[in-house]
């Protein structure tokens, strides 16, 4: 029996995500209907939970 993974939805406007299978956690997503960047913050066989990623802070990169 295969389990589905319940597809994730935008926190802002609530739009569905389609789950890739080669999303990682820390990885940064844009929901395609409003453009909010989130970060997948857990995958597994079951499960993919997404939170809002964060704002790009003044020293990353250096």
């Amino acid at each position: 029996m295969t389990t589905a993974i319940a597809a994730p939805k935008c926190l802002v406007c609530d739009t569905e995500f389609e789950v890739q299978a080669d999303w990682e956690k820390g990885e940064i997503t844009e929901c395609t209907a409003c453009g909010q960047e989130h970060e997948v913050v857990e995958k597994n066989a079951a499960v993919v939970r997404l939170d809002l990623a964060p704002e790009v802070e003044e020293d990353w990169g250096e």
